[in-house]
Formats: C-alpha cells, structure tokens, sequence
C-alpha cells in the first residue's frame, strides 16, 4: 500500500508539471510575512515533506520568525503564526478577524462548507450558538451531564476488571468516550461487544489516521491531482461514510418518535424542533444537511480526541511509575476508599490534575491547530493580510514554547504546580485553542478527561509486559492530529475493586 501510494504521488507531481500553463493566477497578495521562495508547481514542497509538515514549519520559523507564508503545493497560501504570543495575539486578541474556518482537503469534499465544525458566516454562528445552548440544556455543566459520564466511567470499569492478561486499550477508551457522544446526541448507549458499534468506532479511528498520515499530508498540498487518482482518501472517504450512515439511521430513528412539543431528549431532537419552528424560512440554515454533517463531525471528535488524550496519559503513567504511585496516594489520601471522584475533587486533588494537565500538553494533540481564514482584510504585526488568507495557528508550538515551559519536552507535571503545591494555570496551556473558534467541546472533554482518569486510577494499579524503555511518546503518527502509539496495558484491581 505504502509503495503504491508513492508511485501514485510522482504520478500526481509529473501531470502538476503538465498542468503549468493551466495554474491560476494568486489572488491579491496584500504585504504578507516572508517565507521561503515557493518553486513553480511544487511550491514549497522541498521544505514541507509531507508526513512532516509540522516540525517542517517549526524550522521554517527559526529562519523567518513567529509569522511566516508557505506555499503548500502549487494553489494553497497559508500564513503561519509560531509561539504562544503570535497565536494569542491572532486568535485572541484580533478574534473576529481570524474566525472563519480555513480548508481540511481531506474532509471538505464530505462536509461540503456544512455542519458547526466547517461551516463560515451565519451559518457557522447560528449552528455554534445552537449547539453550544443544546448542550447546555442537556446538562453539560450541570450535575446531570456529570453523572451521564460517570455512569459511562462505571461501565469502562466494569470492562477493564472483565480483561485477563495485557491488552490495547485503544478500543475501550474510544468506545467509552464515544458513548458518552451518543448519549447526547441520539439518547442512547451502545453495549461495547456490539459489531456495528465497533465498525463505527474503527472508522472514527481510521479517519484520523488518514487524515494525519504522510498522505493526508499530500492530499492537503496536491488535493486537485490527487482526487480523481486512485489512493488512500478513497477508503478514507469509506470511513467517513460509515459514520454518516451511522448518523442517518440514527436521525431516521429519532424521526419516528420525535414530537414537535417537546421537550428535546438529545441533540438531534433539539435541531429537529428547531427545523420544524423554521420549516417557512427559505433561508433557515437549520437544514437536513446540516445536521447530519454537524451530528457526524461531532461523533468523529467525541470518539478519537478524548481516548486518544485518555490511552496517552495512561502510557505516560506507564513510563513512570513513580508519576503513578504519587496519584494514586493522592486520590487514597484526600477520597479515601469507597467514593467515585467527582468534578469537584478537582482542588482537592491538584497533583493528579497537574499530571492530566502535563499530558495534554506533552501530546499536543492537535498540534497544527484547525485551519483559519481571515474574514477580512487585516492589519497583522505590519503585514497587511486580504480577506479569506489561510492561517495556520501552530497549537503545538504554543504547548511547547520555551518561552513559557522549560524544557517543553520533558514529562514534568511540577510546572503545574505552585510553591504550595496548588494548581497553577499557565497561560501558555490552550489544548482547546482560544478565540472565536475555540472547542465547542472543551467543558465536555475536560470533564470527561478528569472522571475517566481518575476512575481508572483509583480502581486499578496500572501496568504492562513491556521494558519500560520500549514504551515511546513519539506520536505513532504526526499530522492533523498527533496519534499515540498503541501499547499494551495490564490492569489490578486495588482497594474496594480487589474484594
């Protein structure tokens, strides 16, 4: 597979030389930041490889500064900000300007410019402010949403304590953390050993491989070439179209049952009452499309982005015990047994919340943030930056600067911690990115973060058959996303969990 995605990329870069007479012209340049001399067709492929893209632009910056302009392939201007400064001052402190949603080659032909994730304008503002207010009426941020969790933690539990021998985790964290996502948007639970629920949870999986590998990467650069060749974005595009068919069953369900008086059991509900309320309005962006393609991208995220941050904060515990044990005392001393953490344990518990901290800011999950585009043109740092630019606003550089975390490397959950030994907030800590854009889903992923997390610590002692010095952090696979690699976990009761 790999060698024939090769030969299909030459083959791609070969019809790019063929197509030189036919490239269009870029569109306004404004004054924009320096960077490296794209190359006719290629543009500044020599530079950016795909499959290393990120760390690509990191060295890029050292030459050209915090904010830079690359070419990807031969059609894609992209603006890049480097740093916790360049970032905050984009996303944060010129937000309206940076708020519209830039390109994901590898998604849009599905998506389509539809759904809260990708869409830009009114259609984006509407569909956010309704999604965020469905959720809150759900109960997110509210004791109902904390038990809908923490009745998902109990069965997580359950299915670890039913294992025997090592085993990978991935599966269960995902399906655990996916369900929780069911729950709110069709009202239902999914028992883990069922086939069809596995199929959709190995899509969601296989999605944010493909959009993160080296040929993801490509299909970004080359996406015109590379559509109509044969290659790895065709079974993508299975993938995603599982999770949509999962999706449409489910809203086909809820049609059956649905009342139009109310009250909403679940998203989908709620979006249906609201396209009946505005079934006269031609130019309702409450449409059939939309939700799909809002239920769907939210499906995808609530399954991969919380396990995959879950199965990395456990492999970082397996690599130093010492990390473990200090947890694990903690949550002994200041619960003692018998009593499932809750939300708010949090100050009671500040090492565990400094370790949870660490690991999402060692993994950088979404280490090349979501792709912007600017609604305007806009006066940025003294360029002058046109309306619709693509901005890259590197996440990971900001998790990772220097500047604000000593050696950003190193596993070291002290940083999160003052001298007294409470939590100490960094400014520089923005897993979920900020702005206008920020994660719709943080309030969610962070509660489902802490109760899953601790569950699992307080129950079981966490180990694995592996040489401690076999167990690597590296990402398995840098994009989109940073994939953790996929390890063996063995788990022992301890406490209550024993008897």
């Amino acid at each position: 597979m790999e060698a024939a995605s090769t030969w299909a990329l030459l083959l791609a870069l070969l019809l790019l030389l063929l197509a030189a007479l036919a490239l269009p012209r870029t569109p306004g340049r404004g004054r924009l930041p320096p960077g490296p001399t794209p190359l006719p067709l290629l543009g500044n492929l020599l530079q950016l490889r795909p499959g290393a893209l990120y760390p690509g632009l990191l060295r890029l910056s050292k030459k050209y500064g915090p904010v830079f302009t690359v070419h990807l392939g031969p059609w894609r201007r992209v603006v890049v900000l480097v740093g916790h400064d360049a970032v905050r001052e984009a996303l944060g402190g010129q937000a309206e300007e940076f708020s519209g949603r830039g390109t994901l080659a590898t998604l849009d032909k599905t998506f389509d410019g539809h759904g809260v994730f990708f869409a830009n304008g009114e259609r984006w503002k509407q569909l956010r402010k309704f999604t965020l207010l469905a959720l809150r009426d759900l109960g997110m941020g509210k004791r109902e949403g904390e038990e809908l969790i923490r009745a998902e933690v109990q069965n997580l539990v359950e299915a670890f304590q039913k294992t025997e021998g090592p085993f990978n985790p991935s599966m269960l964290l995902a399906q655990a953390t996916s369900n929780v996502v069911c729950a709110l948007m069709f009202g239902i639970r999914l028992p883990y050993e069922d086939r069809e629920f596995q199929a959709v949870v190995q899509a969601a999986s296989g999605t944010l491989l493909g959009i993160s590998s080296p040929w993801g990467q490509a299909f970004e650069m080359f996406c015109r070439l590379l559509q109509p060749l044969p290659g790895p974005h065709t079974q993508l595009q299975q993938h995603l179209g599982t999770l949509a068919a999962f999706v449409s069953q489910q809203v086909q369900q809820h049609r059956g049952s649905f009342h139009a008086s109310g009250p909403a059991r679940d998203v989908v509900d709620a979006f249906l009452l609201k396209m009946a309320q505005e079934k006269q309005d031609a130019g309702t962006e409450f449409t059939e499309k939309n939700l799909l393609m809002t239920v769907t991208y939210l499906l995808f995220a609530g399954t991969m982005t919380v396990g995959a941050t879950l199965r990395y904060a456990f492999l970082l515990l397996l690599k130093y015990p010492q990390v473990q044990r200090r947890v694990r005392e903690e949550l002994t001393r200041e619960l003692g047994p018998g009593r499932a953490p809750g939300l708010g344990d949090r100050d009671r518990l500040p090492y565990t919340d400094a370790v949870l901290h660490e690991a999402q800011r060692l993994l950088a999950l979404v280490p090349l943030g979501m792709p912007h585009t600017l609604t305007a043109t806009t006066r940025f740092r003294g360029y002058t930056l046109p309306q619709g630019t693509e901005v890259f606003a590197l996440i990971g550089s900001v998790l990772h600067d220097p500047e604000v975390f000593e050696n950003p490397e190193e596993f070291n959950p002290g940083r999160f911690l003052d001298t007294d030994g409470r939590l100490r907030k960094h400014k520089a800590f923005l897993p979920y990115s900020l702005g206008k854009r920020v994660c719709l889903g943080e309030g969610l992923a962070r509660a489902e973060l802490w109760l899953f997390f601790t569950a699992i610590l307080q129950a079981f002692s966490l180990e694995t058959p592996c040489p401690l010095g076999d167990l690597s952090l590296q990402p398995a696979v840098s994009g989109l996303f940073n994939i953790p690699r996929d390890f063996q976990l063995q788990v022992r009761p301890t406490g209550d969990q024993a008897r």
